[in-house]
């Protein structure tokens, strides 16, 4: 990995192809950094907005769309797997004593209802999006504002960063209650909140946090994990870095809801930073959740050292 501050690449470009995405484009070789996808797609996948496919400097693939393990796994993207009985996250409803069921009236949505902003100064991509989200019903239980930005292009370091911003507002006239497979009953599946699911390729992966490595970092408190993983179709690796925002207060230190890592290797590579592993949120009546987290995707493998220098010397 190369030395931080230079090579900086500007004049990143977008195209809106109304209605149905944005793509992201370096300006230099033309690879397109990543498409954010806000067409609706199959009710039962439950339908939302997601970032797929994402790309590497070189033009290397870093996320899954529709695998055949879990069609509703699309690339990066928000999700709700248990939201107070209703299931966002798309496919089966985890039922504890019965497994996965096949409960359509549960499952869910998030729908685009405007863009604030979508511009680019050269160097930094802007993407302000209005959501809602209901349950099967069609109900308004939720507002959101998202915004997603691209920035820190470095051809030097092979690397770019990506900054998503959520901030939901229960809508409801009762609490919104975030749980997970693993509040219902099931060991080692908190998954809720921002979910990258990688590519095929990327099973067995690497899996780094500051002080550790393995996938025995499920369920566990840190300011930030990478996964590294190997390309098929082309030679080398990529590094993806997920990182808390400082306002996130991911240990609970503050009194914020603490957050726990949802992570695996086998079998897919998964990364979630868990608004609810192990015991629900609860969302008061015109309360916001808000969160901040950063991806940087980096052509490589990077070591922890590395990974530190990074965060260090690009500050939230």
């Amino acid at each position: 990995m190369g030395p931080r501050g230079g090579g900086r690449v500007s004049g990143l470009r977008i195209v809106h192809a109304y209605g149905d995405r944005i793509t992201v484009t370096e300006p230099v070789t033309g690879v397109e950094l990543l498409a954010y996808v806000y067409r609706p797609e199959a009710a039962w996948e439950a339908p939302k907005p997601y970032i797929h496919p994402m790309r590497t400097l070189a033009g290397d693939v870093v996320t899954d769309y529709r695998p055949n393990d879990h069609r509703w796994h699309k690339g990066l993207s928000l999700t709700a797997s248990h939201l107070s009985g209703a299931n966002l996250w798309g496919g089966n409803s985890y039922v504890h004593g019965e497994g996965y069921l096949e409960l359509p009236e549960r499952v869910g949505s998030m729908a685009h209802l405007a863009f604030d902003e979508v511009s680019s100064d050269g160097d930094r991509v802007v993407i302000a999006e209005r959501l809602t989200w209901h349950p099967h019903g069609g109900e308004l239980w939720a507002e959101e504002r998202r915004r997603i930005e691209v920035h820190d292009v470095e051809a030097e370091s092979g690397s770019w960063a990506l900054t998503w911003t959520s901030a939901v507002t229960n809508r409801r006239e009762e609490p919104l209650r975030f749980g997970s497979p693993t509040t219902a009953g099931r060991e080692m599946a908190g998954y809720t909140g921002l979910f990258w699911r990688g590519p095929r390729a990327f099973q067995g992966g690497r899996i780094l946090a500051s002080d550790a490595e393995g996938p025995g970092l499920m369920g566990g408190q840190a300011p930030w994990l990478a996964y590294a993983g190997e390309h098929d179709g082309s030679d080398g690796y990529a590094t993806l870095v997920f990182a808390h925002a400082p306002e996130n207060d991911h240990a609970g230190d503050r009194g914020a809801h603490p957050a726990h890592w949802f992570v695996r290797n086998e079998p897919f590579a998964g990364v979630a930073p868990s608004w609810a592993f192990h015991d629900e949120l609860v969302l008061a009546p015109g309360a916001t959740l808000t969160r901040r987290y950063r991806v940087v995707v980096a052509d490589g493998t990077w070591e922890q050292e590395e990974i530190a220098k990074y965060l260090r010397t690009h500050p939230w």
